[in-house]
């Protein structure tokens, strides 16, 4: 019997790897006989740099950039991987929320610079493709940040200057939101509170983002702003997309083809999958979503491991997936599932191997 391990990572918990690692431990307590493939798995968001360079091999270029605040340098980086010429340039190390003290959060003036340097710096090292991620963002700059780090200019409201001299490879800009740049449903109106935007903030800043979208629509003949996903990581996806001639793709579609995980599959009887918190989001267009719909086609019955289950078994078997397992049993807490989440993975995973 074979079985692939293709996690998310338990965000705030565990990353992919070390899920992939404890449910590997936990079927061969119970079935040492069994063939084993560990793939950790992501789609596009935080983690999706780690989970490629863990799955294939890859090399961490550190780089010390611009933070999400002019004002600020962090470390950061990017993943390199030597045999596909293919660079992982995740936002959130350099751009990221978590990089914030919830006083320093300010969108009007956070900026995504830091990314454009990490992705001047992997196309100067001889990337064919850049994979950029596009999760979990402190900014709503529209991409203007990191264009300017690639030579635009703004002089102005409406205005921008392109690079004179400006190579960059195919980028492909993992996504896994469908928002519109602008409106109610846009970036602003979206994500800006939970980056420290007031109310009033959210407007001023929704009419930036329209007049950049006007900009671009007018001066560069784009008009992208209603495209789903253009409003991802405060508008950083849209920026790519008018600024460096960037495409949107399903994260998790680009991180299988990536990852090779239909191959993997071939002659599997099994695939396990999961994340923290296993709901009607994960079923659409979410890791588990990917790897069950792959799997299907290969003829590999999906199982999934999560740490809570907030779908009805309907629900899960319609996305096709056989059987679910939860870390938080009736009557834990949430807080003490997580506490103890290296134990339960375990045991459910051994669970799942006796009854194989």
């Amino acid at each position: 019997m074979k079985i692939v391990l293709s996690f998310d990572s338990f965000k705030g918990n565990l990353s992919a790897r070390e899920v992939c690692e404890i449910v590997h431990d936990g079927i061969r307590s119970v079935r040492p006989d069994v063939e084993i493939r560990i793939l950790p798995m992501a789609d596009g968001g935080e983690g999706t740099a780690e989970a490629l360079m863990s799955a294939l091999g890859g090399e961490w270029i550190p780089l010390n950039v611009t933070g999400p605040l002019p004002s600020m340098k962090v470390d950061a980086g990017y993943v390199w991987l030597p045999e596909e010429n293919v660079a992982v340039v995740e936002m959130a190390v350099a751009s990221g929320l978590p990089l914030l003290k919830p006083d320093e959060r300010n969108p009007m003036v956070a900026t995504t610079y830091g990314t454009g340097e990490l992705i001047k710096a992997a196309a100067e090292k001889g990337a064919q493709k850049i994979l950029l991620t596009v999760g979990g963002s402190a900014t709503v700059d529209g991409g203007v940040g990191a264009a300017e780090a690639l030579g635009w200019v703004f002089p102005a409201i409406g205005k921008m200057v392109p690079p004179e001299n400006l190579s960059l490879p195919e980028i492909d800009v993992l996504c896994d939101v469908t928002n519109p740049l602008c409106g109610p449903n846009g970036s602003a109106h979206v994500y800006g509170p939970q980056k420290g935007a007031s109310p009033e903030m959210v407007e001023m800043l929704d009419g930036r983002l329209s007049a950049l979208a006007d900009a671009v629509k007018e001066q560069l003949g784009k008009d992208i702003a209603d495209l789903p996903g253009a409003g991802a990581a405060g508008g950083l996806a849209f920026g790519a997309l008018a600024f460096m001639d960037g495409r949107l793709v399903p994260g998790i579609d680009a991180v299988m083809e990536v990852c090779g995980l239909a191959d993997v599959l071939v002659g599997a009887d099994w695939v396990l999958t999961g994340e923290g918190r296993f709901d009607s989001q994960s079923v659409q267009g979410k890791v588990v979503d990917g790897v069950a719909w792959l799997a299907t086609r290969a003829g590999v019955k999906t199982g999934v491991i999560a740490g809570c289950v907030l779908l009805g078994e309907a629900e899960w078997r319609a996305a096709g997936v056989s059987t679910v397992e939860t870390l938080q049993p009736e009557g834990m807490s949430t807080e003490e599932s997580i506490r103890c989440s290296r134990e339960l993975l375990f045991k459910a995973a051994a669970a799942f191997a006796r009854d194989l």
